[in-house]
């Protein structure tokens, strides 16, 4: 089933169970897909954004909710902080099953090896494997230091 198909099946029973903080956070989700498809329809493409897309929406907006959630616990905003960690969770049910750090450190083993990366200038060709391979399956953040850390040795 296609992601956007199962985030709105989520919605309408959201909708029949009468679940308002689970049917705020799917409507968000939809919106910025909506809001996706909208741009994209802009520049010329007809149909709406795929998968792939989708899970990089989803990411952005755990990070965002995540970053929030902290913000919010430092200022003294539980309440805030708890809506945030439960919208968070209701997005990472979208999300494909997140790597270990050993999954991690393996996957870019094998970016580098399959872009014939050599050298900290060969960065964009190792993310962009991941990333064609691995969208919302990893933190690109921190998978950009691991990448950095393994050329370094290399080069």
């Amino acid at each position: 089933m296609e992601l956007r198909d199962r985030v709105n099946t989520a919605l309408k029973r959201a909708m029949k169970d009468k679940d308002a903080a689970r049917l705020s956070t799917l409507r968000l989700i939809n919106a910025a897909i909506k809001d996706r498809d909208i741009a994209l329809r802009g520049q010329g493409g007809e149909q709406g954004i795929g998968d792939d897309e989708v899970l990089g929406i989803l990411g952005k907006m755990v990070k965002q909710r995540q970053e929030s959630a902290r913000v919010y616990e430092e200022g003294g905003r539980l309440d805030l902080a708890e809506r945030e960690i439960a919208e968070t969770e209701v997005i990472i049910e979208f999300l494909p099953k997140q790597l270990s750090d050993d999954e991690v450190q393996a996957a870019i083993a094998a970016a580098v090896e399959k872009t014939g990366a050599t050298s900290i200038r060969d960065m964009g060709k190792v993310m962009g494997a991941l990333k064609a391979d691995y969208t919302g399956q990893m933190d690109f953040g921190a998978a950009g230091a691991m990448i950095k850390e393994r050329l370094a040795k290399q080069g």
